[in-house]
């Protein structure tokens, strides 16, 4: 089983880039799953019900979501429907949508779960105590586990990383928008990466406009960020899981822009 997970798609650009780019990693890689984290895809806010569709007829068979899971209003007329989507599941009891969704793939069935850091973001349900909740139910069906952990800071995806090591097949980190270079296999069989980059912008602050973000660190005022435009990027690992046990065999993480061309795959 091989698992295709691009990071987070932020505005038109990282649009475009799915766009143009997914049918040749597929082609390329020839995953089995394939997993899109798209919370900024709406103009760097949210998701809405067209993006969410068109994702989908792009070819990802799951849409992972994150702290800005709400910001368009759109997504409360459809989410709950949204087979496809998984928001934090430790997002307060009661809250719309799944954190857990458990696709079936050919012969295989693969679990995906999308689970917030609480570090320098809001304060949720504590992600540990979830994630285990989760796991032995996910674990009734399927050993095979995919884990998008949405957090700021890189300890606390470590620590998680490490408390799931094992029990999942994959903890991969998103939100930061920049790509770590410390994926690798976990002694009991997990793979990890910090963060998985950004789909987006390659120009922009995280996506953000450049001159806004600068005048926001020089003066400490109030701006308006608004999405970059130009040249973009795209930011995705490939996992190699071995479907009888869950257990991950290899991950490759890329980057590709103008600076590392498609052409640049092996």
């Amino acid at each position: 089983m091989r698992i295709l997970f691009i990071g987070d798609v932020y505005g038109k650009v990282g649009r475009q880039m799915v766009e143009q780019y997914l049918s040749k990693l597929k082609s390329e890689y020839r995953p089995g799953i394939t997993i899109i984290n798209g919370e900024n895809a709406a103009h760097g806010k949210g998701i809405t019900r067209k993006i969410y569709s068109r994702l989908m007829d792009l070819g990802a068979d799951m849409i992972t979501m994150g702290n800005h899971t709400w910001d368009n209003r759109d997504i409360f007329t459809f989410i709950d429907e949204a087979n496809h989507l998984v928001r934090p599941a430790n997002f307060p009891e009661g809250t719309p949508g799944s954190g857990l969704r458990i696709l079936s793939i050919n012969q295989w069935r693969v679990a995906v779960m999308n689970i917030q850091g609480r570090v320098f973001l809001p304060s949720l349900d504590d992600p540990f105590r979830v994630a285990d909740r989760l796991i032995d139910q996910a674990r009734k069906v399927t050993p095979i586990i995919f884990v998008d952990v949405h957090a700021e800071t890189t300890s606390e995806k470590m620590a998680l990383a490490w408390y799931l090591d094992g029990r999942v097949s994959a903890v991969i980190g998103t939100h930061t928008h920049v790509q770590t270079a410390d994926e690798r296999i976990l002694p009991e069989g997990t793979a990890y990466l910090t963060d998985v980059g950004m789909t987006g912008p390659y120009n922009g602050i995280i996506g953000v406009e450049r001159s806004a973000v600068i005048k926001r660190f020089l003066t400490g005022l109030p701006v308006r960020f608004e999405s970059e435009e130009g040249p973009g990027q795209i930011g995705f690992a490939v996992i190699d899981v071995d479907e009888k046990n869950g257990k991950a065999k290899r991950i490759e993480r890329r980057l590709i822009n103008s600076d590392h061309p498609f052409l640049d795959l092996r």
